[in-house]
């Protein structure tokens, strides 16, 4: 659930992956491309990181019900043994609904910030046998081989639009490609118009060789795309 929005810094700092639920209900004061000043995220910082959290789960009632709208998008068997990835999972809001929908799944949750990886811990500390954290950062092409894989379920949520760049969310995309077996779905809830637009992201997806791209949900700030991973032939 984190990716952080940061400019890049010079080589050899992390400048990249932290993110997630600076969602903006219609009324936030988040100010992903709306024309706001933006405080830069501290995810390094343990008060910072608090604040934030308190003030995400403020949301809850927003966000909860679309988050398992999208989970159910897997269109998965309840009680498949799965391999599972939550790509910015933050303090593990969506892994949470993750370990519900499927309860013999074992989920991989990556950040960039080892604050959140730390609270997500804490968070899911009754699921500690179906869950793994891995700390990296989605700027390093590097992230693919530590997070694991293949992966039968793929999510993201309000995370990968703060890389920023579409050169960086193209590569992430490729990444998230690789990690998917045949025809397993990628779940992406994200504030798409920040780099680009929805389209766009449906091309680079399929550019990256996922298959079935779709625009599952729209409300014209937030979408839904569903992708899956590319069949064997």
């Amino acid at each position: 659930m984190t990716v952080d929005n940061r400019k890049p810094r010079a080589e050899g700092e992390h400048h990249a992956d932290h993110h997630r639920h600076e969602e903006h209900s219609h009324a936030h004061d988040d100010a992903h491309g709306h024309g706001h000043a933006h405080k830069p995220h501290d995810w390094h910082s343990e008060s910072y990181v608090d604040e934030w959290i308190k003030r995400d789960e403020g949301r809850e009632d927003e966000r909860r019900p679309r988050i398992r709208q999208m989970v159910a998008m897997a269109k998965l068997p309840h009680d498949a043994a799965i391999a599972a990835l939550d790509i910015g999972a933050g303090y593990g809001f969506v892994s949470e609904e993750v370990l519900r929908a499927f309860p013999n799944v074992h989920l991989t949750l990556q950040d960039f910030s080892a604050l959140m990886l730390e609270r997500a811990r804490r968070h899911l500390a009754d699921a500690a046998g179906r869950t793994s954290f891995v700390l990296c950062d989605l700027t390093d092409p590097g992230w693919v081989n530590q997070v694991g894989g293949p992966f039968d379920l793929i999510v993201s949520a309000i995370a990968i639009h703060n890389l920023r760049s579409t050169a960086a969310i193209a590569a992430c995309y490729r990444g998230i490609a690789q990690l998917l077996k045949p025809g397993a779905p990628f779940l992406d809830y994200d504030l798409f118009a920040v780099v680009g637009g929805i389209e766009t992201h449906i091309g680079l997806m399929q550019e990256a060789g996922m298959s079935r791209v779709a625009r599952a949900w729209d409300d014209g700030h937030g979408a839904i795309i569903v992708a899956h991973g590319r069949r064997i032939v």
